[in-house]
């Protein structure tokens, strides 16, 4: 089954040291660019950077920021040194999520969706907000109920006319990567993806989702079977049209 309906913008709320933030989500799609990925690690280089800028260096590039911006994403630099803005987030999930849904009388169930490769979520979070954070925003604005343990976030960027992929530490903060790189998706973007750990952890599934899953594989064998039986009966027809054409008896 694939999730094909439109997903709504909205607000979650979150806090985080009695600071409330605001998720907003909205969605488009665009064309996804070949990508090398990398074992990089920077996150003890990115901590270093934060923690050694200064509030005045960190107002002079949310100003730069601003300045390059081309639509109305921008940075707001708070008194207490936080600044807020935007990050736009690419889902690239391969195995279906399972979404939490009230049914008939109030009665909650769950259902398995694949969600559409390559929509994108703009959410509106803090330079305190984590990666953890991020992707516990987004699977509570979809109301997914699986782990969180479950996925993880990368980012995509260019350099030497190569753009790689890396994985991005759960305690890395995303606008802060956001704000050094300035607006341009080109120069960094990031990416939702699943927990890349070689073999499918099938002791993480509940058993609803397991037999989601189920329902899924053989609804997807049975179009599978569908499209080759009429493939199968359009040759059988023109083969026969053809023997008649030829006087042959069938």
């Amino acid at each position: 089954m694939s999730w094909t309906s439109t997903m709504s913008s909205g607000y979650s709320s979150l806090e985080d040291d009695s600071e409330e933030y605001f998720f907003t989500a909205r969605t488009s799609l665009f064309k996804k660019p070949s990508v090398k990925p990398t074992n990089l690690k920077d996150v003890d280089k990115e901590r270093e950077l934060r923690t050694h800028l200064t509030h005045e260096e960190i107002r002079q590039k949310v100003e730069q920021y601003n300045a390059a911006s081309r639509d109305h994403f921008k940075m707001t630099l708070n008194s207490n040194g936080l600044y807020t803005g935007f990050i736009k987030v690419q889902v690239d999930l391969r195995r279906p999520i399972t979404v939490k849904e009230d049914g008939a009388c109030g009665v909650k169930g769950q259902e398995a969706f694949y969600l559409p490769h390559g929509s994108i979520n703009t959410l509106h979070i803090s330079s305190n907000n984590t990666v953890r954070q991020v992707i516990q925003a987004l699977l509570n604005k979809f109301t997914v109920a699986d782990n969180p343990a479950k996925f993880t976030l990368f980012k995509r960027f260019s350099r030497e006319d190569q753009v790689y992929t890396c994985k991005l530490s759960e305690v890395e903060h995303p606008l802060f990567l956001r704000l050094v790189a300035g607006p341009s998706t080109d120069k960094l973007s990031f990416v939702l993806k699943e927990q890349q750990t070689g073999e499918v952890m099938w002791d993480a599934f509940s058993i609803p989702e397991l037999h989601n899953f189920l329902r899924i594989l053989d609804k997807e064998e049975q179009d599978q079977v569908c499209v080759i039986t009429r493939h199968y009966n359009s040759y059988r027809e023109k083969l026969e049209e053809a023997m008649r054409a030829a006087g042959s008896p069938c």
